[in-house]
């Protein structure tokens, strides 16, 4: 049975719809609106995902998805409002098997940022970025406590000065809360991107719920507490795995 286990292949699709608005320390708001199409496969050990968006961002054209306030080299002090391609990623995670059955589940995660994103219009920054994870959940009391600890490698780019490699922290937890739903919190830190933003804080409740055998959606918002957190943000996931 456990070979028959490694050898399932399981393939997922997940549309969201992510929207964010903020001053993010400007004299204006910044709207972003974020649509990424993902599909993955998972056999084995093994989860392979690549994830292409489309965005669509109005503001001074200093502010980045995922990344917040940077410095651009060419001046943006007037509104802007540009969409096309975002940025894709291709993520890869090893899942470990625990030692025991009290043991914690752990996961090794590699990201890789494909610049398909337009910088000329903000979009992205038109470098390659890499991002290095460890996630860690333990079982206790019919809850999961969990964490993750990453690093980002940014591509630099004389056309956003000021970025920086980062480190990110999220601790959270989760529980069943009835039989199809399940809901949970997190508290996201991440060092700050660039040397013209700070640090970033957020609260983040979410929840899942199982549509049936192979659909679930899923839905979060986020509340920050700095400067480089958007004012406000929520998302919506629709999966469908088979």
């Amino acid at each position: 049975m456990l070979a028959q286990g490694y050898d399932h292949i399981k393939q997922t699709v997940s549309l969201a719809s992510y929207f964010s608005s903020g001053d993010y320390g400007e004299d204006a708001d910044t709207d972003i609106l974020y649509f990424p199409v993902s599909y993955s496969v998972n056999k084995g050990k093994w989860l392979a995902q690549l994830s292409v968006p489309h965005l669509q961002v109005d503001g001074v054209g200093n502010v980045l998805v995922n990344v917040g306030g940077v410095g651009r080299a060419v001046a943006g002090s007037q509104q802007q409002s540009n969409g096309g391609v975002g940025d894709s990623t291709f993520a890869l995670t090893y899942q470990m098997d625990p030692l025991s059955d009290t043991s914690p589940f752990i996961d090794f995660r590699l990201d890789v940022k494909v610049p398909t994103a337009d910088r000329v219009k903000g979009l992205g920054t038109g470098e390659v970025d890499y991002s290095a994870q460890v996630d860690i959940s333990q079982r206790y009391k019919g809850a999961v406590f969990f964490g993750s600890f990453g690093y980002t490698f940014r591509g630099k780019t004389e056309f956003y000065v000021g970025l920086e490699d980062s480190a990110s922290v999220q601790l959270g937890i989760s529980k069943p809360f009835a039989p199809q739903w399940n809901v949970g919190v997190f508290y996201d830190f991440r060092e700050p991107a660039s040397t013209f933003s700070p640090e970033i804080h957020e609260f983040v409740p979410y929840f899942s719920y199982q549509i049936s055998e192979s659909w679930v959606f899923t839905g979060l918002a986020a509340f920050g507490f700095t400067e480089a957190s958007a004012g406000t943000a929520v998302l919506g996931q629709l999966s469908y795995s088979w």
